[in-house]
Formats: structure tokens, C-alpha cells, sequence
């Protein structure tokens, strides 16, 4: 009954699999996006002033890191939980497959996240007269939230002993 039960613990694994086929898609939905509005800023190219044309860049780098952060997701939680990718027989894998632990991948999550919210902080600044203290200092507050969080989690990694893995062994 045990090894049975085992057993199905280990293939349910393969469940995560519709989850990595709906990242996939909102994945091409955020490209979507992405390309729908730079066909709407090109559309006003001529007109657009030096802060829309920042702003538009800053929103494709939100939309790229975002991007980035669902394809890392997805290829991390697929190593760390379902099944090890042989990045030798794999050509163009990122380097960091076949290596990464799981505390690696939260530090890797966090540092986008924070890249993220810095972008959303630096278009609040840009539109500063368009916005009132109280928003300004909530776009603030939750970036220094991410800031800090991922310091407080780098730091404590690194006191645990560093991040990597335990004893030579893989994170899986």
C-alpha cells in the first residue's frame, strides 16, 4: 500500500503539465500585448514626445522581464519538480539549467520581481504631476517591501550557508 501510494505521489508530478501549457499561453497573450502596443505608439510616433516614447520603452522592458519570469518559472519548476532536463543533449538550454537549486530560483524570482516594481516606480515618477502623494508613496512602499524582502532573503541564504546545493546533491 505505501510503495502504491508513493508511487502515485510521484507520477501526480506530471499534473503541474496543464500549468506549463497556461503559462505558455499567457505567455503569447503577454506578446500579444507587447506587440499591439507598440503598433499603437508607432501609430503616434511623430507626435510622441521624449517622457512617451521612455514611457513606451519602459513598458516593453516591464512586458520583457515579465515574459522572462513566466519562462523561468516554467523551465525551473519543471527541473525542480517534475522531471531533470539533460541540458547535455539539449543545445541553446540556458546555462543555468541542470544547475539551478530552488533557493537560486526564488533569489532569480525576486531580483525580476524587483527589477519589475523599479520600472513601475520609475513611469509613476515620470508622470508625477498626474499623480497624487499617496499613490506615489504606495508605489514606494511596495517596492521598498520587494527591495528588502529580497536583501533579508539573499542575506539569510547566505548565512544558511549559501545558496547552491546541500552536499553536492541537486535541489530536486
Amino acid at each position: 500500500m505505501k510503495r502504491f501510494f508513493e508511487s502515485f505521489l510521484f507520477l501526480s508530478r506530471w499534473l503541474l503539465a496543464p500549468f506549463f501549457v497556461m503559462l505558455a499561453v499567457g505567455l503569447l497573450e503577454l506578446l500579444y500585448k507587447a506587440g499591439v502596443h507598440l503598433f499603437e505608439a508607432t501609430a503616434h510616433l511623430v507626435t510622441a514626445t521624449e517622457s512617451n516614447m521612455t514611457l513606451l520603452v519602459l513598458d516593453l522592458i516591464d512586458m520583457t522581464l515579465t515574459g522572462a519570469l513566466v519562462v523561468t518559472v516554467m523551465l525551473s519548476v519543471y527541473e525542480n519538480f517534475v522531471s531533470k532536463v539533460d541540458t547535455d543533449s539539449q543545445p541553446g538550454w540556458p546555462d543555468w539549467m541542470g544547475s539551478i537549486d530552488f533557493s537560486e530560483l526564488k533569489l532569480k524570482l525576486l531580483s525580476t520581481i524587483v527589477a519589475i516594481s523599479a520600472i513601475k516606480l520609475l513611469e509613476a515618477f515620470m508622470d508625477v504631476p498626474h499623480m497624487n502623494d499617496r499613490d506615489l508613496y504606495f508605489y514606494l512602499g511596495i517596492h521598498l517591501t520587494f527591495v528588502v524582502s529580497t536583501l533579508a532573503f539573499a542575506l539569510s541564504e547566505r548565512l544558511a550557508g549559501g545558496h547552491g546545493t546541500n552536499n553536492g546533491e541537486q535541489g530536486h
